[in-house]
């Protein structure tokens, strides 16, 4: 769905799916194996405002919680609900069914700003 080489990615591990002017939100694999098991989620509400680099979703594991920063700004227009039965899926398909968010962006330029998969990978 979401593969690595089509997404960027913000230093905060993030990636964003750009299609036209909606981001589909999610963290990257390295992400998940830092993370490690995930058991809960706390979506963003839908028609929330976000603001690229300010916290837009929490992820809980077994052993700490995480915030999930928005790689660009405007209004979250769905969010993956099947993560609230299975909040697993981020680490069974972190860039697949394990999508958190989608975005419409207020300013599509910011992508611009973000990594390729292979910047983002010569970072970690």
């Amino acid at each position: 769905m979401y593969n690595q080489e089509n997404c960027k990615f913000a230093k905060t591990h993030e990636w964003a799916f750009i299609e036209g002017d909606t981001a589909v939100v999610g963290i990257s694999d390295h992400a998940q194996h830092e993370i490690s098991d995930i058991v809960f989620v706390e979506l963003p509400k839908v028609g929330a405002k976000v603001e690229a680099g300010k916290r837009a979703a929490v992820i809980e594991s077994v052993k700490s919680a995480s915030d999930i920063y928005a790689p660009v700004s405007g209004e979250v227009i769905a969010v993956n609900d099947a993560l609230t039965g299975d909040p697993a899926l981020v680490n069974k398909a972190p860039h697949g069914e394990g999508w958190i968010f989608k975005v419409k962006m207020s300013n599509p330029a910011e992508a611009n700003s973000l990594a390729s998969f292979a910047d983002y990978k010569a970072s970690l």
